[in-house]
């Protein structure tokens, strides 16, 4: 299994996703504030990834305190949070991370500083394992959805890369094709990060699944020509009412998939469905960098002095979602009960807060 981020005795060490497909190199963070920089430089990227990292990266900073009492080292946690939750604002997973680290601490102020910060690493390292689990009973359900034999497409990355481990949309199809289906995957090059090209078909050329890259305008032209038998995608953020926050194109994906009659999946853990964000009019929307528009690989492409467009996510209604695949199950409409339903179902391995970016304190 491709390993996208670790807690080591040396520090967090990450892939560096940048630098893919074309070097595998790595990334060892020993502070936090290195791990904060490595979510927004997007080192590491993908929701259910960022919230892991931001979890280890929460206890880099705690175990690196030179606070000698419970008060001084929970001002220490609350400063580490607050940097961490300034990295990337659409990622819900980021937060609900965030918060759950924080409901760890308030159990632990009995204890001795030692023992927290124990117990606050622990926390973090089971948070990945548990993330592994997770996607992989994402796949299990989601497999079923998936065609017997046929063409898949994705769009931007939701993989091994995206995640702890397996993945959510791909590990969906991986799941599929473990299960004996015989899929073909058509993956978005997914402009302007290119994480489709860039990372998606590096993960699946490495399973050895069947893999072709399209340009962002090809996949309408695709599912004209009956190419395309299903949609599946990941999401950063789900809100209560089912409209889903993912990469840039996501929609535009969603309303040709509609159109031509074809099922659009997304997979994501219930981490990321945020109950207290009513609908996808509430999704903060990121906005980054001109520079990932205007230039690839260091060149520029575009005139000097163009004005340049650049959110990292939009936001797909949830009209055009055919069903919400999760670790509990899978969610279709309407969606503001069946996913209020998973979120609040007992027994899971997933502590959900359903808590917003807003609820969460950055102070």
């Amino acid at each position: 299994m491709i390993q996208t981020l670790e807690w080591t005795d040396q520090g967090v060490r990450f892939l560096d996703q940048t630098k893919l497909p074309t070097e595998e190199t790595y990334v060892n963070c020993t502070t936090y504030q290195e791990v904060a920089d490595v979510i927004r430089n997007m080192v590491v990227r993908g929701a259910p990834a960022i919230g892991v990292a931001a979890a280890l990266g929460i206890a880099l900073g705690v175990k690196n305190s030179k606070a000698e009492t419970v008060n001084d080292l929970k001002r220490d946690f609350d400063q580490i949070c607050g940097v961490i939750g300034k990295t990337r604002p659409t990622a819900v997973n980021l937060f609900w991370a965030i918060r759950r680290m924080q409901a760890k601490f308030e159990t632990l102020r009995a204890r001795t500083v030692a023992q927290i910060k124990q117990a606050i690493i622990e926390e973090a390292q089971h948070m990945h394992a548990e993330d592994i689990a997770i996607n992989q009973a994402m796949g299990r359900h989601g497999a079923a959805l998936m065609p017997a034999s046929g063409s898949v497409l994705t769009h931007c990355n939701a993989g091994a890369l995206a995640t702890a481990g397996y993945g959510t949309a791909l590990g969906v199809i991986r799941a599929a094709v473990e299960a004996g289906k015989k899929i073909h995957v058509y993956a978005d090059e997914t402009r302007p990060f290119l994480q489709g090209s860039r990372l998606t078909a590096w993960e699946l050329v490495k399973d050895g699944i069947p893999t072709t890259v399209i340009s962002d305008n090809m996949s309408g032209a695709m599912m004209r020509q009956g190419k395309i038998a299903a949609v599946i995608v990941g999401a950063d953020r789900i809100a209560a009412n089912g409209d889903v926050a993912n990469k840039i194109g996501t929609y535009t994906v969603a309303v040709l998939a509609k159109e031509h009659g074809i099922p659009f999946y997304v997979a994501a853990p219930i981490s990321t469905v945020d109950l207290e964000t009513p609908d996808g009019s509430k999704i903060p929307i990121e906005q980054r960098n001109p520079l990932e528009v205007t230039t690839i690989a260091g060149k520029r492409m575009t005139p000097e002095g163009v004005q340049i467009e650049n959110p990292a996510f939009d936001v797909t209604p949830a009209k055009y979602v055919t069903a919400i695949v999760t670790e509990r199950g899978i969610a279709k409409a309407p969606y503001g009960e069946s996913l209020a339903g998973m979120v609040r179902r007992k027994g899971s391995p997933v502590c959900h807060s359903g808590v917003s970016h807003t609820a969460v304190r950055l102070e």
